[in-house]
């Protein structure tokens, strides 16, 4: 008998409550459907003209090495400035330091920052020996230190 009462129960909700809400999850559903479809068009038009009318990076950029002109040197190279953060790193100051000191670059327009934030004092001594020792090998080199670790390795390099 409460079967049966559940049973009309639910043949009289059904049509007026349950369809309705689920004709409207239908039209919401829909609705989705087509916005991710035009979205995906969308971006079909955009790469198909990214690639038609977008400039290759050979037509962008130089790839042409710098002229070698003996009456200007080494002018024609840019200054550039290599700046190594370091906060307490035994293991790789030497490899660090080694690796910007050899690049095949003009000495004149390379300048190289050492930006040490080491907390111990050993360490700190390390670095700056190493420094010493490629600035007698003509690099131009500097090392500096902060007394603050504000931000960190990013703050060293923005300060630098």
């Amino acid at each position: 008998d409460a079967g049966r009462q559940i049973g009309l129960l639910w043949e009289m909700i059904r049509a007026p409550l349950i369809a309705p809400l689920l004709r409207i999850c239908v039209y919401i559903c829909l609705a989705m459907s087509i916005m991710v479809f035009m979205e995906r068009l969308y971006m079909g038009v955009v790469i198909v003209l990214v690639k038609l009318f977008w400039k290759k990076p050979h037509k962008r950029y130089k790839w042409e090495p710098l002229k070698e002109d003996l009456e200007s040197g080494n002018a024609n190279f840019p200054k550039v400035l290599v700046q190594i953060p370091m906060y307490n790193e035994r293991e790789v100051y030497k490899i660090s330091i080694g690796a910007a000191s050899n690049l095949s670059w003009p000495s004149d327009r390379l300048v190289i920052q050492v930006l040490d934030d080491s907390t111990d004092p050993h360490i700190k001594d390390l670095i700056e020996k190493e420094c010493i020792r490629w600035a007698s090998k003509g690099v131009n080199i500097r090392y500096q230190i902060r007394e603050t670790r504000g931000g960190y390795k990013a703050g060293a390099l923005k300060e630098g």
